[in-house]
């Protein structure tokens, strides 16, 4: 059983209001990250985080450079992995209550299971078709009409069917910023996951192309359980449910994003929140 402590009422209380649920219902867990401590060689960067990360809705990592929320959100599909000498030196993170740095854990289909988009829009140099289908055709879809379908499927999911559904033969590097990033998306979303971690997804896209986004990322939510990094206070206000606020490496504060912004418990969130530091 995951302590109560680490999701708190008025973020339990805001999630059931949002999804009609019965005032008693006990709240699911997407993510379970427990008194993780986390460390690139002998430096270390997580301390004793602590947080229970709700399903279907949005949670906003927010804090100044170098707090350690980029890290943490690389924890959940083990890209960290990736850098010599970082690695996980105290705690867990579980998922559907599995901890994924178990040994039996089979990385490639954790990253099918816990998607990723990244600051800079990153499609492959192949046509818009063939950056939905590389995912499917490596998770082992064969038919060309089942990958047909979640082409589509997936790229109305990122609310770009519309734009490309003429072009789908044509390089991918010739959309624009904000379309990029879209297909970037679509294709997290092609191959089905449970969790989508964005990293600054906004950070490089226009106002225009920032909105686009925000309002895919609102209506992803039914479905998805969605993790975003932002510097940005407005867009964490916007368009997450609940907000962990990070600094030095520590979680200073989870709760629903309405009581971080408007009332937070904790001097350090309000005075970064109104800009004192950060």
């Amino acid at each position: 059983m995951v302590s109560l402590l680490k999701m708190p009422d008025s973020l339990q209380q805001h999630l059931r209001r949002e999804t009609n649920e019965p005032p008693n219902e006990p709240r699911e867990i997407a993510v379970e990250i427990d008194d993780v401590d986390f460390a690139y060689g002998a430096h270390q960067v997580l301390f004793d985080v602590d947080l229970a990360i709700p399903p279907r809705a949005v949670t906003a990592f927010i804090g100044p450079s170098g707090c350690g929320k980029t890290t943490l959100l690389r924890c959940i599909n083990r890209m960290n992995d990736l850098i010599d000498g970082a690695r996980l030196t105290q705690g867990s993170i579980k998922i559907d209550n599995v901890d994924i740095n178990a040994p039996e854990v089979d990385v490639v289909d954790l990253r099918r299971r816990v998607g990723m988009v990244f600051q800079k829009s990153n499609p492959f140099p192949k046509s818009i078709y063939e950056n939905i289908a590389y995912g499917l055709r490596i998770a082992g879809v064969k038919k060309r009409r089942a990958i047909d379908e979640a082409v589509e499927k997936s790229l109305r999911a990122a609310a770009l069917w519309d734009e490309v559904k003429d072009r789908l033969e044509k390089n991918a590097f010739g959309l624009s910023g904000g379309q990029q990033q879209r297909l970037c998306i679509a294709r997290a979303l092609a191959v089905e996951p449970q969790v989508v971690l964005m990293d600054e997804p906004c950070s490089a896209l226009d106002p225009i192309a920032t909105a686009k986004i925000e309002e895919l990322i609102h209506q992803l939510k039914s479905e998805y359980t969605i993790i975003i990094v932002t510097h940005n206070m407005q867009q964490a206000g916007r368009v997450s449910d609940s907000t962990a606020f990070f600094y030095l490496g520590r979680l200073i504060e989870f709760d629903a994003t309405e009581k971080i912004f408007s009332n937070p418990g904790e001097k350090r969130t309000e005075d970064y929140i109104t800009g004192r530091f950060g």
